[in-house]
């Protein structure tokens, strides 16, 4: 069984990281001291389920997290730095910070660190996430020892309901739209104006008509999604928010 370290300092560990053309040493005392930081620690970058799960929804939910206290939250593993930035890039998770831990010494500290010989990784951290508060573990949530990549208490959705238990979650919406087209600008500015996030699909650069008409029936734009349910164009978005 993995011990929780609630109410202990994280480890005291330097991270070497690269940034553009420039090592650049990280400390934990300029990573914790002074803030409230959610942290996340996964088996590797690019690995499944971190790629299509566990960061994706941290990086989504990081703005609510902000809202509620949260000054940064960091993506822990034990890769180097190049992997680290280049995952970073391929996911543009811009509002995460990624942590190389190449020699897991901070997932050791943590008490975290794993071997996955048989997969022929090595030692890896074990999938948790934790809320610190000027370098003391408030909380943690440990995937429990079971076979395989567990993910069921260490995702974003959790942290964020320990942070903010009564936050109620937007609900996800989707619009897609092609470049200088004055319905979709509308459409947009309708979202922004009551406030709602929303992810912007480009038709030509992040997909096509053909993806279009095959979820909405449709092949002009823009078309909103709300929830997983097709609102549809600029007038038709307009009514459902009145």
């Amino acid at each position: 069984m993995f011990a929780s370290k609630e109410g202990q300092s994280v480890p005291q560990v330097t991270f070497h990281t690269r940034q553009g053309d420039q090592w650049v040493d990280l400390t934990t005392n300029e990573l914790f001291a002074n803030k409230t930081v959610v942290v996340f620690s996964l088996p590797g970058a690019f690995t499944p389920t971190c790629s299509s799960s566990h960061l994706p929804r941290y990086n989504e939910l990081a703005s609510v997290l902000a809202e509620h206290g949260v000054d940064d939250i960091l993506c822990v593993s034990v890769n180097d730095t190049f992997v680290m930035n280049a995952w970073k890039a391929d996911q543009e998770a811009e509002n995460i910070t990624f942590i190389p831990d190449g020699n897991g010494e901070f997932s050791k500290g943590m008490g975290m660190l794993v071997d996955k010989e048989e997969l022929g990784f090595g030692p890896r951290s074990w999938r948790y996430s934790m809320l610190v508060k000027n370098g003391v573990v408030e909380k943690m949530f440990i995937e429990n020892e079971e076979p395989g990549d567990p993910f069921k208490v260490s995702d974003a959705d959790t942290m964020l309901k320990y942070v903010a238990p009564e936050h109620k979650l937007q609900e996800s919406i989707m619009v897609f739209t092609k470049p200088g087209c004055p319905f979709c600008a509308k459409a947009k500015q309708n979202l922004i104006d009551k406030g709602l996030q929303y992810e912007e699909v480009i038709l030509g650069q992040d997909a096509t008509t053909v993806s279009l008409r095959a979820v909405s029936g449709r092949s002009t734009v823009p078309q909103v999604f709300i929830g997983g349910k097709h609102i549809g164009g600029s007038e038709e978005l307009e009514a459902f928010l009145a």
